[in-house]
């Protein structure tokens, strides 16, 4: 049985991409506008699992999207590094000279800027979806009006790639999370990855103390990233990761963690899974849509 997962964009985009990679094309999408709406599927059991963006090695973290984990307490239970390669992409027949204005998702266009700079006569308009504005244009027959977007969109929705891997930084990934409403049923000797959130009192040394304990229980903290706490001005949350060798080092520091800080949070436990997928996601797309035809 497929599982249904809910992807923030629609076929063809980078959620999309991942889906089948991780879930290796045993999956069905809920394809979501927003991330508000991926996490509803998933707290509605529209979805059993969600794919989700949390932060891109050009344009940084998705803040938002730590406090919808947080505030919805989703379960993280995985998690996928992409190659992210943009193009621009057209209908059949334009050229670059014929464009007016590109549209896309925000993190698109910054991951572009460079290449868009260099035309400053087209209006950048920021979208929902890269797929989704890629769709558009080629049901509506928009002409003047460029997408930025995978190859596997361009393909899907016939539009003719104009000016390929537009990217600033050619090493542009994107980190995503696999969520779950259940806890991870890895097992611990396999879990080697965890995601922590937690609060501090403002005191002088209070976070160096934290990072201290994290060090001397053989802990690698591979992110930080703070968050203002709403109800309190100027006082944060922490959300952090952290890898080990032993499912045990890890354990006796959250138990010290617990002591040490408020409000603290245990996100997700699970493997580490930094690796790029550009031959898998090339067979993958290319079956799915020999399937379609």
């Amino acid at each position: 049985m497929k599982e249904k997962v809910a992807i923030q964009g629609i076929k063809g985009s980078f959620h999309h991409q991942v889906a089948l990679e991780y879930f290796q094309e045993n999956v069905e999408v809920d394809e979501c506008l927003s991330f508000e709406a991926l996490t509803d599927s998933l707290l509605n059991n529209q979805s059993q699992l969600a794919v989700m963006a949390i932060e891109n090695s050009i344009a940084g973290a998705i803040i938002p999207n730590y406090a919808l984990i947080d505030k919805n307490n989703l379960h993280i239970i995985g998690e996928y590094y992409l190659d992210i390669i943009q193009n621009l992409m057209v209908l059949n027949g334009q050229n670059l000279d014929e464009i007016q204005e590109v549209h896309s998702h925000p993190m698109a266009l910054l991951q572009c800027m460079d290449f868009l700079k260099k035309h400053p006569s087209i209006k950048l308009v920021e979208d929902k979806d890269t797929a989704e504005t890629a769709r558009r244009i080629h049901q509506n027959q928009i002409k003047s009006i460029a997408a930025i977007g995978s190859k596997v969109a361009a393909k899907m929705y016939d539009l003719n790639i104009i000016a390929p891997e537009i990217q600033t930084v050619n090493n542009n990934m994107t980190r995503f999370f696999i969520l779950s409403k259940e806890e991870s049923q890895v097992p611990k000797e396999e879990i080697n990855k965890a995601s922590l959130k937690f609060e501090l009192d403002d005191t002088p040394g209070s976070l160096a103390t934290v990072l201290n304990v994290m060090t001397n229980c053989k802990l690698n903290l591979t992110k930080i990233q703070s968050m203002p706490i709403i109800e309190t001005p100027f006082q944060y949350s922490f959300f952090v990761d952290v890898v080990f060798e032993k499912y045990k080092h890890y354990e006796k520091a959250t138990k010290i963690l617990q002591i040490m800080t408020n409000h603290f949070k245990v996100l997700g436990e699970y493997k580490n899974k930094k690796q790029k997928a550009i031959t898998i996601s090339k067979v993958n797309f290319k079956n799915q849509f020999q399937k379609k035809q």
